[in-house]
C-alpha cells in the first residue's frame, strides 16, 4: 500500500511538471482563479522559497540521504503496514524523490502551483509538507503518551 502511494504521488507530480513544462514557457502564468490561483512556470535553482539557490550538489546529497533514511525506516516498520506514522513518511518520500528527479535530470525543481500569496511550489513540495506536518503531529501525540 505505502509503495502504491509514493508511486502515485511521484507520477502525479512528474506528470503535472512534464504538462505543465510542455505548454507554459518560462516565467509565464495563466489565471484561473483572477487574483487568487495561477499556473506560473518556475525553474526553482534552490530549496524551499528560493533558499540557498546554486547548491543543486548539497541538495541531491541531501534528498539522497533523506530517502535512505525514510525507506530504512519503512522497512524496519514493514512497508505494507499502513499506519498513520509510515502514512506520513511515505509523503515526505514521495515529495523528495519528485524533486529529487527534477534537480538530477534537470539542475532545477519544476515549480507551477501559484496562489500569489505564497511562493509557487508543486505537487512534491505538497506532498512533503502535509507528511511533516503529520509526522509533527504523530510524533507530539506519542509524546503525551
Amino acid at each position: 500500500m505505502i509503495f502504491i502511494l509514493v508511486t502515485a504521488i511521484i507520477s502525479l507530480d512528474q506528470l503535472a511538471k512534464f504538462v505543465i513544462s510542455k505548454n507554459l514557457v518560462l516565467g509565464q502564468s495563466i489565471p484561473v482563479i483572477p487574483g487568487v490561483f495561477s499556473l506560473s512556470l518556475v525553474h526553482n535553482r534552490g530549496a524551499a522559497f528560493g533558499l540557498f539557490k546554486g547548491q543543486v550538489l548539497l541538495f541531491i546529497v541531501f534528498s539522497v540521504l533523506a530517502v535512505i533514511l525514510i525507506c530504512s525506516n519503512l522497512r524496519r516498520a514493514g512497508w505494507r503496514k499502513l499506519s498513520f506514522f509510515n502514512l506520513a513518511l511515505a509523503l515526505v518520500l514521495a515529495g523528495a524523490v519528485g524533486n529529487l528527479i527534477d534537480r538530477w535530470r534537470l539542475g532545477y525543481v519544476v515549480d507551477f502551483l501559484d496562489f500569489r500569496v505564497w511562493p509557487v511550489f508543486n505537487v512534491a513540495d505538497s506532498s512533503i509538507t502535509v507528511g511533516a506536518v503529520l509526522l509533527a503531529w504523530a510524533v507530539l501525540k506519542h509524546k503525551d503518551k
